[in-house]
This record gives C-alpha cells, sequence and structure tokens, in this order.
C-alpha cells in the first residue's frame, strides 16, 4: 500500500487485508457494562442524558467548526498522503476479473481514518491514460479542493500530480470517490472511505464498542466497464495531447471532447451543426448501464467478507452508498440500531431490521450481539443477490458469533453459488 502519512496511520483490519485499514475504537466499557447497554434502550431519556446523545436540535450544527478557507499556520501539523491510479486486474470472483482504475492498486482504495480537525495534504498521480480527479465527498473543503473537473479544477492527465490539501471536517463517516466521467469510473473502482472520528462521540458514548467494519456497496456492469475502458485507452493519445490548461483551452471547441468554454459556446455549435452525444436518435444508440455484479468492499458473495460479534457485544457498521443504485440492507435474527446518516449522529437512534443505503450516501448502524448464530446481512432487493444473473450471490455477507457453537448452534455455513 502507498498511502504514507508523517503520523502513523491505523493498521488494525477491518474486512479485508489488502484494502480496508484502520484501528478498531477502543473499549469503553466492561463486559457487563456492555451487555447492559446491548438490552437497554437508547431512545429513553435517561440513556439519552448519561450519554450525552444530541437529542436537541441545533440550527447552526451545519456550520463548520473551522472556515474551508484557512490555511495551516505555522507549528500545526499536516499529515501527509500520497494516492496513486493505476489500470489493474482485479477479480470479483473466482474467473470473473474487470480491469479497474485503482487507488494505490486496490478496490475500494485506502480507508482514511483521521481525527476531526487534522490537516490533510494528499499528492494525486495518475498513471492511467486518461483524466481524473477526487471528490472528498461530504467533506467540507475549499472550493479548489473539491474535486469537479472543469468546475473547480482541470482534471489531473497522465503523470500529472495534484496536491490537495484541507481540514478534515466534520465528524463521522464520509468517502471519496472520482468525479470525472463518474459512472465509468467509480464502477472502474475509484471510491473509498474516509472517517473522521471526534474525540466526543455520543454513538460510542451509548453503545461501547471494540470492533467496527466499513462496508462500501457497489454494483458494476462488467461489459460496459470493459467497452469503455477500451475505448478509454484507444483514446490515450488525445487524452495525453490535450493533458494541461493551455493545449486543453485550444481545443475546447466540443469536437474532441465535448468540452466548451461557456455555454454560448455550445449553444453557438449546435446551431453550427455540432451534435450533442445524448441526442441518439441522430448521434447514435448509446447503451444503457445494466449492473449484472453486486459487491461489497469489491467483492461479491461468497467472497464477502464475514462481520464477526460475540453474546453481549455491540459491534458498529459504517455502510456506504458507493455505486448508483439504492441497496436495502437487511439482518436477519436482529433488530439494529440507525444512528448516524452521512456522518452526522441522527437526533435519537431508530429500530430497524432493514434499512435503504442510497447512492451518496453514508449510513451507520449499531449490531448488539443478542441472537447467537450465524445470520445473513444482505440487500433485500433480489436483484442485488445474484451473480451475473444467479443467485445466490452478490451483495451478501455474514454476521458471525465467535461464540456460537459454545451457546449451542452448531450448523456450519454451506457455500452455495446456485439455487
Amino acid at each position: 500500500m502507498n498511502l504514507y502519512s508523517n503520523t502513523i496511520m491505523n493498521t488494525a483490519k477491518f474486512m479485508n487485508r489488502r484494502r480496508f485499514l484502520g484501528q478498531a475504537a477502543a473499549a469503553a466499557g466492561t463486559a457487563a457494562l456492555c451487555t447492559q447497554q446491548a438490552n437497554a434502550n437508547p431512545s429513553s431519556d435517561s440513556n439519552a442524558e448519561n450519554s450525552s446523545w444530541p437529542v436537541r436540535f441545533q440550527p447552526d450544527a451545519t456550520r463548520p467548526r473551522w472556515y474551508p478557507r484557512d490555511m495551516p499556520k505555522a507549528g500545526e501539523v499536516v499529515h501527509e498522503y500520497k494516492i496513486e491510479i493505476d489500470l489493474i486486474r482485479h477479480e470479483i470472483l473466482p474467473m470473473v476479473e474487470t480491469y479497474a482504475y485503482a487507488y494505490n492498486k486496490m478496490v475500494p482504495g485506502p480507508v482514511f481514518r483521521v481525527k476531526e480537525g487534522d490537516w490533510i495534504k494528499v499528492d494525486f498521480h495518475n498513471n492511467t491514460h486518461d483524466f481524473h480527479t477526487i471528490h472528498w465527498h461530504g467533506i467540507e473543503v475549499p472550493c479548489e479542493m473539491d474535486g469537479v473537473p472543469l468546475g473547480t479544477q482541470y482534471p489531473v492527465g497522465y503523470q500529472q500530480t495534484f496536491q490537495y490539501l484541507f481540514r478534515a471536517q466534520p465528524a463521522g463517516t464520509h468517502y471519496y470517490h472520482c468525479h470525472n466521467m463518474t459512472p465509468l469510473h467509480v464502477q472502474a473502482g475509484m471510491y473509498g472511505a474516509f472517517i473522521v472520528e471526534s474525540d466526543n462521540d455520543p454513538v460510542k458514548a451509548m453503545f461501547p464498542y471494540e470492533r467496527e467494519y466499513t462496508l462500501a456497496l457497489s454494483e458494476i456492469d462488467t461489459n460496459y466497464v470493459r467497452e469503455q475502458l477500451n475505448a478509454m485507452q484507444q483514446m490515450g493519445e488525445v487524452m495525453d495531447y490535450m493533458n494541461g490548461s493551455p493545449k486543453l483551452m485550444e481545443k475546447m471547441n466540443g469536437k474532441m471532447m465535448g468540452w466548451f468554454a461557456s455555454r454560448e459556446d455550445f449553444v453557438q455549435a449546435v446551431k453550427n451543426g455540432y451534435i450533442p452525444p445524448y441526442a441518439q436518435s441522430m448521434s447514435g444508440y448509446v447503451r444503457p448501464i445494466q449492473p449484472n455484479f453486486f459487491m461489497i468492499n469489491g467483492k461479491s458473495y461468497p467472497m464477502t467478507d464475514h462481520l464477526h460479534i460475540r453474546s453481549g457485544e455491540n459491534i458498529r457498521v459504517r455502510l456506504i452508498g458507493a455505486g448508483m443504485m439504492p441497496h436495502f440492507m437487511h439482518l436477519h435474527g436482529h433488530d439494529f440500531w440507525h444512528v448516524c446518516q452521512d456522518g452526522a449522529v441522527l437526533a435519537s437512534p431508530i429500530r430497524h431490521n432493514t434499512i435503504p443505503v442510497y447512492p451518496g450516501c453514508t449510513t451507520d448502524i449499531v449490531i448488539q450481539g443478542t441472537n447467537p448464530g450465524c445470520w445473513h446481512f444482505h440487500d433485500h432487493s433480489d436483484i442485488s443477490n445474484m451473480n451475473n444473473g444467479v443467485s445466490p450471490g452478490g451483495m451478501m455477507t455474514m454476521l458471525m458469533y465467535d461464540d456460537a457453537e459454545q451457546a449451542g448452534f452448531h450448523f456450519k455455513e454451506i457455500i452455495a453459488v446456485n439455487t
């Protein structure tokens, strides 16, 4: 992994030793207290008061703690990271590989786990013959650091480096992804988790936990990605020629990339005979995206990693809607608490057994170890439980009790790839 920092980055493994790194939060109570909290109703006034849960509406809560356009002052620590983009082969399942644009050769990209208020500097380097950016989804960055190509910056071309500098805020579960050719690039693997930790976390106060998991939910149309990446490779010389603002501006007439210097230039080009690519009746048929594999952290069942829990334990699960479809995550045998949405702590936890995770949204839940066994955790949209149209598969994993046998449950999971 080529992610570096001048401070030690957390290295405990959450879901996959090749992909998601981070250090599970320290224990915040004894096993007895954990069991007591597991059986408590966190919506009660007494528990909310004891845990300092934010139950009151705060109109100014969306105001950043630090002015986003500030710059680091003398003596302030700036945490430095390096992210590179490479074209790799990524295995979703045995015998199913796809080419991917990978952050630091990983799908998903490496997890950032930082403290709220930390200064973050990221050197983003592109090794592919395509244009890329990083959008820091949910992070309150200065506009120049937002990663929107031709909106806040020029896209980063072949062998170019762009430096992102911002303060990590607000606290919560966020993520990052490419904002150039997003329907292709996110399917091709350009996304990763960005966790901003708070020193005053009511979730941990209410539900003391030692283990947490981060699940990035996404889908891919492998045929679309293959076709588009082949086309992008054939256009490599054109992309490289446009690499850099002077050459880019010279060719910004719509004939090469569909880019125009202004809305007026675009309208005038249409009047002069330019055919926009979305006018299919005149420009030709564009095949719609039809996902055929559905993934958790870049893998489809049965290659997804398990969640682990013990009786009386709380675990925190951070769900990231990294793809283009909503997913409805259902846990068998349990209810759970919805505690955060888009990084923000809810006014009060909400009890569910199925929760929607929408594109671009993050949803934090707490699962309590109340029913020993081995339980399915999956998208309840049936199309997402298939591999290339074959069930079972897709966006499915298991909640595994480490002490299931001690509790009397002895059945072993059987791997099925066809029913």
